[in-house]
């Protein structure tokens, strides 16, 4: 049964559906979106302090020095933002302007999207929840999933026609996005004595799938109470991700919750379950959760790179040795989704 939109009972406290700083009145939210005392970002974030993770220039012409800061930041942090990496800022405002304009368009439009062709199975569309309904808390937060590469993988059933330069900015940052994407995997191989190519091929190689995502976090009249995105790591290779200005990503550092800073135009780099695999351990998928803010929207625009469906992941054969034995199954990429999806062992 699908459950009622985020957005719509924000907007129940907030009946102007503006995000300007006008407080919005002071009401408990629904009990279902209330986190226990230990998740609850008032109690257990470090408050006063932004986590700088680290920051790469993706234009350093050094290229050993290059792999050797993308090399430590995925091995110490699991997380680090990149700037100069060739994407203008047109095609990143094209995104973001496409994505606000969709969730600002009436809700029986938005729902055109949540209902997927008839015999699909996949995880596409316009939602507020992902895999079975087995967690009692909800997130504060709705979103819009779909595949932009590579061709073969695109359901345009999914993309909206509305707002119509939807399409067209979707494309234009799936065209930028899939050369940082081949230049991270190259400096990750690299950084592991392998062969340049080995990380592409073992996550999949030409049929890997970028599956972009929209999340939208309306204000919260309650935020200390809530969280847009509960603690987790992410079942992709990578992801690549685009905030807005509004804060809201949590990194978990030494057991603690810190706010990450936020840089204009960078690019935020999450290391994802698969490439932890395939690196036997070395690199490490980062904990991490959303916060939500009373007074603003927060969106933010991830692409998880995936491999396909039918690929086997596991660590790459080179690395396992003797010393060095293999500290995770190789399994199918969709039967790793649907374990971490329905929280069933893997």
């Amino acid at each position: 049964m699908e459950v009622e939109k985020v957005q719509n009972i924000a907007l129940k406290f907030n009946n102007n559906n503006s995000n300007s700083s006008r407080i919005i009145e002071e009401s408990s939210i629904p009990k279902e979106f209330i986190r226990s005392e230990n998740e609850q970002p008032a109690i257990t974030t470090v408050h006063g302090t932004e986590l700088e993770v680290p920051t790469i220039d993706l234009s350093e012409a050094n290229e050993d020095e290059l792999v050797d800061l993308i090399s430590k930041a995925s091995e110490e942090w699991g997380l680090f933002q990149v700037v100069n990496h060739g994407i203008p800022t047109q095609v990143i405002q094209d995104l973001q302007k496409a994505g606000r304009d969709f969730f600002e368009l009436p809700q029986e439009e938005k729902e055109v999207y949540s209902k997927p062709p008839p015999g699909y199975k996949g995880s596409e569309g316009y939602s507020n929840k992902l895999g079975k309904n087995i967690d009692t808390v909800r997130p504060w937060v709705d979103h819009l999933f779909h595949n932009i590469w590579p061709p073969s993988a695109i359901n345009f059933h999914f993309w909206p026609k509305n707002p119509p330069s939807y399409r067209k900015a979707n494309e234009e940052y799936a065209k930028y996005l899939i050369g940082v994407t081949e230049k991270l995997m190259k400096c990750w191989s690299k950084g592991l004595g392998l062969e340049e190519h080995k990380i592409r091929e073992g996550g999949g190689g030409d049929e890997m799938v970028y599956l972009a995502k929209i999340n939208y976090y309306p204000p919260c009249p309650r935020p200390e109470l809530a969280l847009g995105v509960p603690a987790h790591t992410d079942l992709s290779l990578l992801t690549i991700l685009v905030p807005n200005d509004v804060a809201g990503l949590q990194v978990c550092r030494d057991g603690l919750w810190y706010n990450v800073r936020y840089i204009p135009n960078a690019l935020i780099i999450h290391i994802g379950d698969q490439l932890e695999v395939l690196s036997n351990g070395k690199y490490k998928a980062v904990l991490h959760r959303t916060t939500v803010n009373k007074e603003k929207t927060r969106m933010s625009w991830p692409v998880f790179i995936e491999p396909p469906p039918h690929h086997e992941v596991g660590p790459v054969p080179e690395l396992i040795t003797e010393n060095n034995p293999a500290k995770y199954k190789t399994k199918k990429f969709a039967d790793y989704k649907y374990c971490k999806l329905n929280k069933l062992p893997q």
